[in-house]
């Protein structure tokens, strides 16, 4: 990922992806199912989509963070398995994860996982973190192998209300940031999540992002 400075995301870029994920929703004649919608602001979390559960996300971001609108697919293949496709719009380009989750055991979670393999040549990055979840309050931390560099991960998500959640996640590295955003959740099945970024390289820059999700099941 590259970074650049800082400019102002259109609401049209937002309406036209948003579009788009509505659009691909009406060739999914299947039922909505009240699902935990997964993941903080920057890093992957080591939960696993509930079986059976395609979530359809449509992003905006600023192109310093990464691809500058995304569609993006996860789907929980068994209750520890998953894989995800992002479809970057802007450049073009297709990124592959899956995550196994090794720990399931009270509030406790270990989950491997090997992520970002491109379509224009880039290697998976194995990761692995644990994650100690409590009904209110849950505490990542991990790392991830990029270009032969260890990163650290670290991540906290807070309940804020029935409906609001408090996010707060890290990423080591010159191209990664620390973020604050906030997730409401319209229903169980669709949600917001905007957030900020503040990049870890000097000078540091504030970069904007806004992902809508939306979870349905495709069998039970």
């Amino acid at each position: 990922m590259s970074h650049s400075r800082c400019r102002k995301i259109p609401n049209a870029i937002t309406g036209t992806i948003a579009g788009a994920l509505l659009g691909v929703l009406l060739f999914f004649p299947t039922s909505v199912v009240h699902a935990t919608i997964v993941g903080l602001n920057q890093i992957v979390t080591p939960e696993i989509q509930p079986a059976g559960v395609l979530g359809l996300s449509a992003q905006v971001q600023h192109a310093a963070i990464g691809n500058s609108q995304q569609i993006q697919f996860e789907l929980g293949v068994t209750p520890r398995f998953e894989v995800a496709w992002f479809q970057g719009l802007t450049p073009g380009e297709g990124l592959f994860s899956t995550e196994f989750n090794l720990v399931q055991q009270g509030p406790h979670l270990l989950t491997v996982g090997a992520l970002n393999a491109s379509t224009r040549g880039g290697r998976l990055q194995p990761m692995v973190e644990y994650g100690y979840y409590t009904e209110t309050d849950r505490f990542i931390v991990g790392a991830i192998r990029v270009d032969g560099r260890d990163e650290l991960l670290l991540g906290y998500r807070r309940q804020l209300s029935a409906r609001l959640l408090g996010l707060v996640d890290f990423q080591a590295g010159p191209f990664n940031s620390a973020t604050l955003g906030l997730t409401y959740n319209f229903t169980p099945e669709f949600s917001i999540n905007p957030a900020v970024y503040r990049t870890n390289t000097h000078p540091h820059h504030l970069l904007g992002y806004v992902v809508l999700t939306w979870n349905i099941a495709l069998w039970k």
